[in-house]
């Protein structure tokens, strides 16, 4: 279809125009943007949980089990990741050196003799409360539930790129398949139907813990009050519910 005649336009050729500064005049013609809209609906009731999430870091292994699983569970395209494990290896003279397991097994290589300490760091999505990956979305695809899980409409998603360029902990990729934006979803599929996500139910030493934050019996509730966390970079002010225990002092 030619771009030369903006009467001709698809949906998604527009807003790309528009998102790209073109001058056009975007109106809205009724329908309910997706932020507004129940992302599943149901007998599984939003407005009765707030999801949270927490990582222990002294109980990863670096084994990537999540990362496997997360590739198999939400059909995550090679070379791209919804959630990663980070080794963290302290050097003699005290520099600090970060790799991720990015072979196609997600297996890490031996720690050399030049190192004194290492230790594993999970990352992914950190859901934030006032996340400005939603923020800059500038046609409402990124969006956060009633439940505290921020998600991506991909109907809606133009695939501008402004999201993944804005998110301070770098989760988010653009999806080659479709050209739209992709990331953890805390396997949302999942929750609305009472099961984990699928890194946390495959995680053979239990260091990630998935909970309702909205449940003052929860597991999750009971060990936020229990242990001294961390998270990632709270300069940023997004209120992240990615809570990590025990997390060393490099890491950022």
């Amino acid at each position: 279809m030619s771009r030369d005649n903006p009467c001709r336009w698809s949906r998604r050729e527009l807003l790309q125009a528009l998102s790209a500064g073109s001058g056009l005049l975007l109106l809205h013609c009724g329908s309910q943007p997706p932020g507004e809209r129940q992302a599943q609906r149901g007998a599984y009731d939003w407005n009765k949980h707030f999801w949270g999430y927490a990582v222990d870091t002294t109980r990863c292994i670096g084994c990537c089990a999540c990362m496997r699983a997360c590739r198999r569970e939400n059909d995550v395209p090679l070379t791209y990741y919804r959630t990663w494990v980070e080794r963290y290896r302290i050097l003699k003279d005290d520099r600090v050196a970060v790799d991720v397991a990015t072979n196609d097994e997600h297996i890490f290589s031996p720690v050399s003799g030049d190192v004194k300490k290492a230790f594993f760091v999970p990352k992914l999505c950190n859901h934030c409360s006032k996340s400005v990956c939603n923020q800059v979305c500038p046609v409402g695809a990124s969006y956060y539930t009633r439940d505290g899980v921020v998600l991506v409409d991909t109907k809606w998603c133009i695939g501008c790129g402004y999201c993944v360029q804005a998110c301070p902990y770098g989760t988010r990729y653009i999806r080659p398949a479709d050209h739209v934006a992709d990331k953890c979803t805390l396997c949302y599929h999942r929750i609305t139907r009472g099961l984990l996500p699928a890194c946390v139910e495959v995680c053979p030493t239990k260091a990630r813990i998935f909970g309702d934050l909205k449940d003052p019996k929860d597991h999750l509730v009971t060990l936020l009050k229990q242990r001294r966390y961390r998270v990632l970079r709270p300069e940023m002010g997004t209120r992240p519910k990615c809570y990590y225990l025990g997390l060393e002092r490099e890491v950022i």
